[in-house]
């Protein structure tokens, strides 16, 4: 399970390496969080991918038997509707397309394409590889698999189509987790850190790193890690979230 492996990760870490701070783009790029509001967030959510889109958050959460596709609403967190996943399956990242919403899973290899009203399942599709995180860069799915790469997907048969090295001050980036589309970038979690990375889909090259640290809530250990971005539409402000957190934020990043 990965939050085991975080814990063990992080011990890791921690003994072998001395703390650095990539810089990850220029002296004015976005380096820390602004936090406009606090709003409540369902602790027991594991959650793995968010998205909002006409006042709707579509949330998807994971854990092989708990793993659901939700629609919340963004200003209170209470769950308007969810659906759960069949027990084997561990769900991960989700995006929308049109009327239609696709969740991925981890290591089950499995993209299940649902209703973006009801949230049923209308069809599913398989993959190779791990499946992350997922979004929507208005023509293609771009998704990530845990490694220094995304790979980009057709919207409609979710072929894939191409991938891209992602690196930070020339070297590779691991761990890229949950993502969000926005202005021609993709916002990246890294997984184990409290970090969001924002990407530049055509080189790969991470333009900006904030430090979002100051957002986790004191009572949450380091193992239920920073995971969730979704854009709010028509501004620069995002929300976040991470898993089994009580709190998500709505932030703007800022230099």
């Amino acid at each position: 399970m990965r939050w085991l492996l975080a814990l063990v990760g992080l011990v890791l870490v921690g003994a072998c390496t001395t703390p650095q701070t990539p810089s990850g783009g220029s002296s004015d790029a976005p380096s820390k969080v602004e936090v406009l509001a606090t709003i409540p967030h369902d602790p027991t959510a594991f959650t793995q991918g968010l998205e909002l889109r006409d006042g709707v958050l579509y949330e998807g959460t994971g854990f092989e038997g708990e793993s659901t596709m939700r629609r919340v609403d963004p200003a209170t967190g209470a769950i308007q509707a969810k659906v759960d996943l069949p027990g084997p399956l561990f769900g991960e990242g989700i995006t929308l397309v049109g009327d239609r919403v696709w969740q991925i899973t981890w290591q089950d290899g499995i993209a299940i394409q649902r209703d973006r009203t009801t949230l049923a399942e209308v069809k599913r599709v398989t993959y190779d590889g791990e499946g992350w995180g997922l979004c929507l860069d208005g023509q293609r799915l771009v998704m990530s698999d845990g490694t220094a790469e995304l790979a980009f997907r057709d919207p409609t048969t979710f072929a894939e189509t191409g991938t891209v090295a992602v690196t930070r001050d020339g070297q590779p980036l691991q761990y890229i987790n949950e993502l969000e589309c926005v202005n021609g970038s993709v916002w990246a979690n890294v997984w184990q850190t409290d970090q969001i990375v924002r990407i530049d889909p055509a080189s790969g090259k991470v333009t900006a790193t904030v430090d979002a640290s100051s957002l986790r809530p004191a009572d949450v250990p380091k193992s239920n890690v920073l995971n969730g971005i979704a854009a709010v539409p028509g501004t620069d402000e995002f929300l976040v979230t991470g898993k089994n957190w009580p709190s998500a934020f709505r932030v703007r990043f800022v230099a």
